[in-house]
This record gives structure tokens, sequence and C-alpha cells, in this order.
């Protein structure tokens, strides 16, 4: 079973290509689900079909779904919430206290992921293909699972005392979102499938989103460029000054994005009629991928996050990490970790064992990331 998540700034068209790679899935003969986690729920509208949060026949070897976060939240944290409220109460905890400690900020969109999960694993399907919202929702999404696990073994180290009823439900909680956390950082589970549009502000996104992801090790198996105006010849009458400037506009922004490493990336052509649709979304699809097959990804296969190599005076940690001339990174030892910030997202990356008596010395970045000198502490 494959998992395909789609991202992108709003207004890119991430939904539009989500629905159209599902319906080649389809069309391939895989038993795929698309289900959307957005809460602008507009993958209906793609297919202009009304979809519920139960799995709907859409056509042949094609469901499709709309997860229901807020009902997720009714029906499976609240409950838990409230033994976790009663135990923090038990360990003498103020009960003011207590309720702030039980709210879990994102549990919406945490307990989305983890429905999206359930189906997958439900053996119905060959492939989910996932609508995600907006960038940013989404990177607060992906970091949920690692973040809350942080946050549940907190709680239990706090050796609550309301019984053996809510331990076991938050080390089942944590186990779950430890395998969740497994799912996602499996390249050959998960793909991350980034939307963008030739626009320089959505690029300088695009490679926030992807150094963001590479920090959480999720692999970007597939940059996908939307809206792209069509080739100059086809333009006729008084417009096609004005495509013909925009498309050279578009021409320099991939020129700039191809010079940043991201060379290998898919084109989707800008269309005068909204695709809306199986027929329209098929057309999509065969533009996008041609004869090839929708779940491969691009280009070769992507680096471990860290890798270390020995030299004369100690060691160098490369950390693959793709990197935007402008990128603000800071690097920093907290204990046994390493501490990676680039342009606001932090990561705690544990150090091997043998790196631990060294310290960061220097730091540079080439075409392949961040390389990291480490010297031994007992040397100058």
């Amino acid at each position: 079973m494959r998992l395909l998540l789609f991202t992108g700034k709003g207004g890119v068209g991430k939904t539009t290509l989500a629905a159209a790679t599902a319906a080649g899935l389809a069309a391939r003969g895989h038993k795929t689900l698309v289900v959307s986690t957005d809460p602008a729920h507009s993958l209906g509208d793609a297919f202009a079909k009304r979809l519920a949060a139960e799995p709907a026949e859409v056509d042949h070897c094609l469901h499709g779904a709309q997860v229901d976060s807020r009902g997720l939240v009714d029906s499976m944290w609240q409950e838990l919430r409230g033994k976790l409220k009663s135990a923090l109460a038990g360990a003498g905890i103020d009960a003011l206290d207590a309720e702030e400690l039980t709210v879990l900020p994102g549990v919406d969109e945490l307990l989305a992921l983890t429905e999206v999960q359930r189906l997958a694993e439900s053996g119905r399907w060959d492939v989910v293909v996932v609508d995600c919202g907006p960038t940013a929702e989404t990177l607060r999404l992906l970091a949920l699972p690692e973040a809350v696990s942080g946050y549940l073994n907190r709680m239990w180290q706090l050796k609550l005392a309301g019984g053996r009823g809510t331990v076991e439900a938050v080390r089942r909680l944590g186990s779950h979102l430890d395998s969740l956390r497994g799912v996602l950082t499996d390249p050959a589970a998960t793909g991350v499938r980034l939307v963008l549009t030739p626009e320089r502000v959505v690029v300088a996104e695009a490679r926030r989103t992807l150094s963001s992801l590479a920090l959480r090790g999720i692999r970007v198996d597939r940059v996908i460029v939307n809206r792209l105006m069509p080739a100059p010849g086809v333009w006729r009458g008084a417009a096609a000054s004005w495509l013909r400037t925009r498309r050279r506009q578009q021409d320099a922004v991939l020129t700039e994005l191809a010079g940043s490493g991201l060379a290998d990336f898919a084109r989707v052509e800008h269309r005068a009629i909204e695709p809306v649709g199986l027929p329209a979304l098929l057309e999509i699809s065969r533009e996008l991928y041609g004869e090839g097959d929708p779940l491969a990804a691009n280009g070769e296969s992507i680096a471990p996050l860290l890798t270390v190599s020995e030299v004369d005076d100690g060691f160098e940690l490369r950390v693959a990490l793709p990197l935007g001339p402008q990128a603000a990174v800071d690097l920093a030892r907290v204990d046994d970790d390493l501490a990676i910030t680039v342009d606001g997202f932090r990561r705690l990356v544990a150090l091997p064992e043998a790196l631990r008596p060294y310290h960061i010395t220097g730091a540079a970045s080439d075409a392949r990331g961040l390389v990291v000198s480490l010297t031994h502490a007992g040397r100058p």
C-alpha cells in the first residue's frame, strides 16, 4: 500500500492534482482512495460529486472521502482528555492546571491523519491519495506525531494516578503515534507531492517546505509546477502580448528553480476551463504522468538525513537538506542532540553515540545540504 500526500501553498491547485492522480491510478487498475484532510473540503467539487466521511464510490476502482476532523475530536479525543484530567487531579494537580495541560493544539489535524492511516491499513485499497491542507497546516500536521509522542511521554513520567485504564489508554495512543511517524518517514510507504505555481513567492515557500520536510525525514518524491501558460505558438489576438510576457516571467522563475537544485519537476499547463469531473481530471493525469507510473518518484532516491565520515581532526556530519540561497540556518548542541533550525523550523536530531564527545567547530553548505565539522572536546 502506498500513501501519497499532496500539499502546497493555498490556491496552487493541489486538490485538482490530487484528484487527477487518483483518477489516473484508478484508470490503470489500482484500487484507489482519495481523501481530503483540508478544512476547505473542495475535493468533492473536483469530482462534481458529494463526498462524506465514509468512503464512497466515485468510479471503477476509485473511492473518495472527506475527513470530518471535528467529529473525530468529539468521538475520540474527549474521552481520553477526560481521563487525563481526572488522572492529573488525582496526582495533586490543580483542576485549572489539569484543564490547561490536557488542551492539545492541533488535535483535530492529528486525528485526521490517524483516520487516514486507519483507512490506508484497512486493506481495501492499493493507494491512498491525500489532499492535505495548505503548506503551513500540512507542516504542522506532519510534525504532530513526534510532538505529541513527546507530550505523552512527559505525561507518562508524571506516573498518573488515574488508574490502569488511563495509563493503558495513554500508552496505546503513544504507540499508535510512533507507528504513524514510522509510516510517514518510510519512503517505501509514503511520498509527498509538492505542488507550486511558477511565481517567486510560491517557489520561496516551496523551498522552505522541502527543508522542513527533510528535517522530519519525510520524502518529497515529486515537485509539480502547475498552471504554466501554454506555449506561445498557440496565441492569437490582442491578448497574445500579455500572454507572452506572462510566459517569459514564468520561464524565468523555472530557470531559477532549476538552478537551485530542483531541476527535476513535472509541469501542468493552465487551462481555459476549470477542470471538473473525471474526463477533465484524466486529461490532467495524462499530461502529468504520460505513459509513466504515477506511483514512481521523480529523480534519484533521497539520501539519508544524516551521514557521517571520518576526517583528520574528527568527523564530518552531512545533513541532507535542500537549502535555498537565502535560507537562515542555525546549529546548536542540546545535550546529545543536534538542534537544526532552518527558516524557523527546528528539529532535534539525536547524534550517533560516537559523535557525542565532539563539539561543533564549523559548518558549510553545498548542493547536497549542510556539512557540519565536529572536533573532539580534548583537541584544539
